[in-house]
């Protein structure tokens, strides 16, 4: 979705801040980063309990995407962005697609529910548990796994296979590791309400296996499971539009690289308001000062929202604060890019030093898709 009409704030220190942080983030970086390559435990814990601010509100759930059309930025992605920098995300599975394609060194993934967090850590835990992305997927859902499916298995062979009987034991089971990886394995200070919500989160994808879609959630407005939106398996065998599978279900190598990034601490979750005082500002902070520059920012529609409550001046502000470079890009979703099984929003990308530049100082809406 786009943003809503533009609106204009002619605040003197607003347009100040926002050029002085974009002077200082589009200078370029004459050292390498000084990121470390596996956080500690602490570490990990430290920056997502720093970093973040009280949970909010969203309409729904968000425990996977409905955006069909997102792989088919990869390609021009790939041509303006190297490995190696920071990716910053919101949301759920989508994520890991990008990520794998990108291949960051560090990734910060900001939402405004605490929820989204539960979700990051269950998945943080199964692909720690998970071999191979046919275990994975078992896990996922808390089916069998069917015999014969290899490394070499494609997406398609994944989905057909696992439209078996879910196991209530498997499920029982994989609960209990999910939590054990999180408390004993990494020792996280876990609350009783962040292992509920874990398990609930967990709970959704095994009611409903690869069926499950945006709306399946009971929380989630409009009930469970309605309209047409796009299931994990349309969205796993989904492509880039010229036929290349990207997703990080897609092959082994895409899973491997998720998997040794989570291994490694790597992906950090965080609550927060993207127009909010504390998380993007305190990431911000913290990638400057290891002279790490933020190269891919998926926004999904938050623009939208950030809008529609007035407060798109503050997001313009947090943006301008980051350490960007002449290829760091907005990934965003936009209506007409999606097509395919199930319907759905696709992808488009921004310049986020231009956007910096020309939309921020005035608090003007974001403009239109690059052509």
């Amino acid at each position: 979705m786009r943003s809503l009409a533009p609106r204009r704030w002619q605040n003197a220190a607003l347009v100040a801040a926002c050029l002085a942080a974009f002077a200082f983030a589009r200078a370029p970086r004459v050292v390498a980063d000084t990121l470390p390559n596996q956080y500690t435990d602490r570490e990990f814990w430290n920056l997502t309990s720093d970093f973040s601010e009280e949970s909010g509100y969203f309409q729904s759930d968000n425990l996977l995407s409905n955006e069909m059309g997102y792989q088919t930025v990869i390609p021009e992605l790939l041509r303006r962005i190297k490995p190696g920098g920071v990716y910053l995300g919101v949301g759920p599975e989508q994520n890991f697609t990008y990520i794998a394609a990108l291949k960051p060194k560090l990734v910060f993934i900001t939402d405004i529910r605490r929820g989204n967090l539960h979700t990051q850590l269950m998945y943080k835990a199964l692909f720690e548990l998970s071999a191979d992305r046919a275990d994975f997927v078992s896990r996922l859902f808390s089916k069998p796994r069917p015999a014969g499916l290899t490394t070499k298995a494609t997406a398609d062979d994944l989905v057909n296979k696992y439209y078996v009987d879910t196991s209530e034991a498997l499920y029982n089971a994989n609960v209990k590791a999910i939590e054990d990886v999180l408390t004993k394995k990494h020792g996280f200070p876990l609350s009783a309400t962040d292992l509920t919500g874990i398990e609930y989160v967990y709970g959704q994808f095994y009611w409903w296996g690869p069926r499950i879609n945006y709306s399946s959630s009971a929380q989630t407005q409009g009930g469970r499971g309605g309209g047409s939106m796009a299931t994990y398996a349309d969205l796993m065998m989904q492509d880039d539009g010229a036929g290349v599978n990207r997703g990080f279900l897609g092959s082994e190598e895409t899973f491997q690289f998720m998997k040794d990034l989570e291994s490694r601490n790597m992906v950090v979750p965080f609550v927060g308001d993207f127009a909010g005082p504390k998380a993007l500002r305190g990431e911000a902070k913290y990638l400057k000062d290891h002279q790490a520059t933020v190269v891919a920012f998926y926004l999904s529609n938050v623009e939208q929202y950030l809008t529609q409550n007035g407060v798109w001046g503050s997001f313009c502000k947090n943006v301008a604060a980051l350490p960007l470079d002449d290829s760091s890009t907005f990934i965003y979703s936009a209506n007409g890019g999606g097509g395919g099984r199930g319907g759905g929003l696709g992808s488009q990308i921004r310049p986020m030093l231009a956007e910096v530049k020309q939309y921020c100082p005035t608090g003007a809406a974001a403009p239109g898709p690059i052509k």
